[in-house]
């Protein structure tokens, strides 16, 4: 086949192609972390630490919007011990836990969890079914990661504007619940957790000593108050904090403090401007280890926006009198606080960053699956030692031949062994291939594909060993076909001749062949 080059010259496509593939390597070698969760667009998180865990509560927005509006239909659950690497711990929650008394298919609105007494309370917001307005209604289970169960099968409150619960334990066991937009109430809950005493309180919000300079009404009457919606609260120091998105629309994020949990309440100022890419900011802080994080959403993960949105974070330090600084948004992320050990087994669920994959599952298992050739998983900080992994295994099951890639460092790094996954018959089988030199010392570490299809097989687990396996490597595959112009470096063609013919060699069903190419 001659190919004719209309309109472009080849010193312009070879320059063009040293730019994209330049891009490619800074892509690739770049150190971005936020969003932290990519197969999923995860909203409005919620983290909470439990023991030396911290747990990430999300809600779902769905890659298609519906209507032009926010389309969600459950609540995922993500988890970390390092701050960097991230582990899917299933949907435990669907509008189908709140079929009594919730809209189904839609409207899985912000949540928060906690523990107490070995139980666990999700405490979510749904629409009414049959109704335009909304409720806050709570599941419980024996873990995080479920099963839940509605135990009261209706709301704990409802009514417009009663949206995104926030739930706090007080130092006397006395538990409250927060929610509201442009509004705010609290009410405290019996011990039980799933029932309020004492009615609903409403907290002044156009207090403009507690919240802020009330900034009145749009001309199509929607509130500009400085308290939106979002309401987070905690106490530390023997101090109460709410932290809340403000502003109206787009939000900001900003905070009050109080010397009683409930109020009065001192505005304290902002804390992280408008997110990126999203007219949202949903989030809260966390101490974990000794480090104080801030979790919020934006929309810059590909494809989000103001209705796909996705969950970020930044470590900060508080001021020495306890107040919050002004937190700036980064692409970067935080540093992890230990390494990954390779030598037990690790779910493949536990991701950094990725591409072209989807996790599934719930309490009895998750797992990676949509693999596609062109995905990828990366894993930070992980410590092989001084004397290195020689063998590599991971659990798959697959209906196809494909080949699992580790490679040091990013998607584009150095293959350090490939591994033959075979048809497996619906059953979970190990696969298992000697690397072609050891990895040691701390670095990170990506999993590519090759195969066809749009599901190559799914990946459960995986562990490194420093013992040989005796298995060697499959050959790394030669395209069918595959060419290459060679180019000076100053992007003009090296080889043509009097005639305007560039001569080049090309792949042909594995054997080379000279081909001509016309050259205008």
């Amino acid at each position: 086949m001659n190919i004719q080059m209309d309109r472009m010259t080849m010193p312009g496509i070879c320059r063009r192609v040293a730019l994209v593939l330049c891009a490619a390597v800074v892509i690739g070698n770049a150190a971005a972390q936020n969003p932290i969760i990519c197969d999923r667009y995860t909203p409005d998180p919620a983290p909470y630490v439990h023991d030396d865990t911290l747990y990430l509560f999300v809600d779902h927005d769905e890659d298609e919007t519906l209507n032009g509006y926010f389309t969600m239909k459950d609540w995922l659950l993500y988890s970390t011990v390092d701050m960097v690497n991230w582990t899917y711990r299933g949907t435990p929650l669907t509008s189908a836990t709140f079929s009594a008394w919730a809209k189904q298919d839609n409207d899985c609105w912000a949540s928060q969890c906690i523990e107490r007494n070995g139980k666990w309370y999700w405490y979510v917001t749904a629409t009414i079914k049959g109704q335009a307005y909304p409720g806050i209604g709570v599941a419980v289970a024996d873990s995080p990661a479920g099963p839940y169960r509605d135990p009261i099968r209706k709301p704990l409150v409802q009514g417009w504007f009663k949206i995104d619960p926030t739930v706090f334990i007080d130092d006397n066991g006395q538990a409250y619940l927060f929610y509201g937009n442009n509004n705010l109430w609290y009410a405290r809950l019996t011990k039980s957790m799933t029932a309020i005493t004492g009615g609903e309180v409403e907290v002044k919000t156009r207090d403009e000593k507690a919240f802020g300079p009330f900034k009145g009404y749009e001309d199509n009457g929607t509130p500009k108050t400085n308290f939106e919606e979002a309401s987070w609260i905690y106490k530390r120091d023997g101090k109460y904090y709410l932290e809340y998105a403000a502003g109206g629309v787009p939000e900001y994020w900003a905070y009050s403090t109080a010397d009683k949990v409930t109020g009065p309440w001192t505005y304290g100022g902002k804390v992280m401007g408008q997110a990126d890419g999203s007219f949202t900011i949903h989030g809260g802080s966390v101490e974990f280890r000794g480090h104080h994080y801030m979790f919020y959403h934006n929309g810059k993960l590909p494809g989000g926006g103001g209705f796909k949105r996705s969950t970020c974070v930044e470590e900060f330090t508080r001021n020495e009198d306890g107040s919050l600084p002004l937190i700036k948004f980064t692409t970067k992320g935080v540093e992890p606080l230990q390494t990954l050990d390779p030598y037990v087994r690790q779910e493949a669920e536990t991701i950094n960053q990725s591409s072209g994959i989807l996790c599934v599952g719930d309490y009895r298992q998750c797992y990676v699956t949509n693999i596609s050739s062109s995905g990828y998983i990366k894993v930070r900080n992980v410590d092989f030692g001084s004397e290195g992994a020689l063998s590599f295994k991971a659990r798959v099951r697959s209906s196809q031949k494909a080949t699992l890639v580790v490679r040091q460092g990013s998607r584009t790094g150095s293959v350090k062994a490939r591994v033959a996954v075979e048809p497996t018959d619906g059953e979970w089988v190990e696969v298992v291939a000697d690397l072609a030199a050891p990895l040691t010392g701390v670095r990170d570490i990506s999993f590519t594909f090759q195969g066809s299809g749009k599901s190559l097989f799914e990946f459960d687990s995986w562990q490194f060993s420093q013992t040989p396996t005796g298995v060697a490597a499959p050959a790394a595959e030669r395209p069918a076909t595959a060419a290459v112009v060679t180019c000076d470096l100053s992007g003009r063609a090296a080889g043509p001749d009097a005639r305007g013919l560039l001569i080049r060699r090309e792949l042909q069903g594995g054997k080379p062949r000279a081909r001509k190419i016309l050259i205008h």
